[in-house]
């Protein structure tokens, strides 16, 4: 016995959609997180996005001017006692 069901799906075709754009380049078609202007993939949900603050964007130190500066100069020490060493193993 089949019964025949209608789904009410007009609240879902009438919601805002999402307002990001796919890999393809069109719209994301798929309907946005109440109160937000984004799906559930797009950053609408809760805790996604980046942190606050951007701690991925915190320097470390290892490209500074001073860092490289440093880097040259124990690279020179290094040389220099390599040659110093060398001139001693030979003697």
């Amino acid at each position: 016995m089949s019964v025949d069901r209608v789904r009410n799906t007009r609240a879902m075709a009438e919601s805002p959609r999402c307002g990001a754009s796919t890999r393809g380049g069109l719209a994301c078609r798929a309907p946005a997180v109440r109160g937000k202007l984004r799906c559930r993939m797009h950053g609408g949900a809760l805790g996604s996005g980046a942190p606050w603050g951007n701690r991925n964007a915190r320097k470390h130190g290892v490209f500074t001017r001073d860092r490289i500066t440093e880097q040259r100069a124990i690279q020179e020490l290094l040389e220099d006692a390599g040659k110093l060493l060398g001139e001693l193993d030979s003697n």
